[in-house]
């Protein structure tokens, strides 16, 4: 038996006003909730069992589970208190059932990945390592952990966020998903919020224990940013990024009992959801429109985000920018560059013409 830990237990701020009815994990990429996706991939990588690490609207991802069959034991773990990284894993290891030097991996609840599974936890093995490290290069590693290897994939370091261009020693940074050995788990405090990142892998290194990492050039994307959530949705339905839940890419993904007008062109790897309409002449382009949302006619939307429920009215232009559920954007009104409408927020006809977060 193979086990896994996903962590989901995470607010989702900076994907607000998304996330203020559903949890980040549960909001739908390609047409499923992102977790599926997850999780399928685990499956297919040969994992048997995953416990769900929960918190913030743990009744949702209950419910989903409950009415779900994806071909692999799902297990729901509740925190009373956010734990954090280290915290949540110390949690949710109490309903593993494997050995202690069993292999676990572990998930970060939104990152959107083609890294191959059963070769991360096959280097695992082979080097009797104590935590093995997905990391991934990237272009601009500014924003990020800094992650130096020996030749033979010993962990050096863990680095904050470089400041200087001389502080940038590598390309490579922790990517959100690793194999533990299970007894190392079994280690990490119980009861407290513990961070991995910041407790938990710097200990091990100060104690020479065996941190490895594996770098793996194939796809990967933090989902916690709207555009950046675009654009993995985006990906997957144009088969750029690896699912087993997206089993016919193409210009769009159109979901059951949607009422689309002939003339509307819906391209670019936009998903539209169920029971959703879209008027005449209207094209939604590169986007993400979640279920029985509502589009006149004449609209442009182009690499943004239409919630639940929400209602565009005819001749909008919307672009790189976030509607939230049941929202009401009258007639003519643009928003651009950034712009958010909250859950419920009603914008009566030509109110804006041009709205930023920045």
């Amino acid at each position: 038996m193979r086990e896994a830990i996903l962590l989901v237990g995470g607010q989702g701020t900076r994907l607000r006003p998304l996330t203020i009815n559903t949890p980040k994990p549960m909001l739908p990429v390609a047409g499923v909730p992102f977790t599926v996706h997850q999780i399928m991939r685990a499956r297919d990588a040969g994992i048997t069992r995953i416990v769900l690490a929960t918190s913030y609207r743990a009744d949702v991802f209950a419910s989903f589970i409950a009415d779900s069959d994806l071909g692999i034991e799902v297990v729901i773990a509740t925190e009373e208190v956010p734990l954090g990284t280290g915290g949540a894993i110390r949690f949710a290891s109490g309903f593993l059932t494997g050995d202690s030097e069993d292999p676990v991996v572990i998930f970060n609840g939104d990152v959107l990945t083609g890294v191959d599974i059963d070769a991360l936890i096959t280097s695992h093995e082979s080097h009797c390592a104590d935590v093995t490290l997905y990391l991934t290069r990237v272009a601009d590693p500014r924003a990020y952990g800094l992650v130096p290897t020996s030749p033979e994939g010993r962990v050096l370091q863990f680095l904050e966020k470089p400041q200087t261009p001389e502080e940038i020693v590598t390309d490579q940074i922790n990517a959100g998903c690793y194999v533990f050995t299970r007894s190392v788990i079994d280690s990490i405090p119980e009861g407290r919020p513990v961070s991995v990142e910041r407790e938990i892998f710097p200990v091990l290194l100060a104690a020479d224990r065996a941190v490895m990492g594996v770098v793996d050039s194939g796809y990967w994307l933090d989902l916690g940013q709207p555009m950046d959530f675009v654009a993995g949705s985006v990906d997957l339905v144009l088969g750029n990024a690896p699912s087993p839940a997206v089993t016919s890419p193409g210009e769009s993904l159109i979901l059951t009992g949607t009422t689309i007008e002939a003339s509307a062109n819906i391209c670019g790897g936009t998903t539209i959801g169920k029971g959703t309409k879209v008027g005449s002449n209207s094209e939604v382009r590169a986007s993400v429109v979640f279920d029985s949302a509502s589009i006149g006619s004449n609209v442009s939307i182009t690499n943004s985000i239409i919630g639940q429920g929400a209602m565009i009215g005819d001749s909008c232009v919307i672009a790189d920018s976030v509607v939230g559920d049941f929202a009401q954007i009258g007639a003519g009104n643009e928003l651009r560059n950034g712009a958010r409408v909250w859950v419920n927020a009603e914008l009566d006809e030509l109110v804006v013409r041009f709205s930023s977060d920045k």
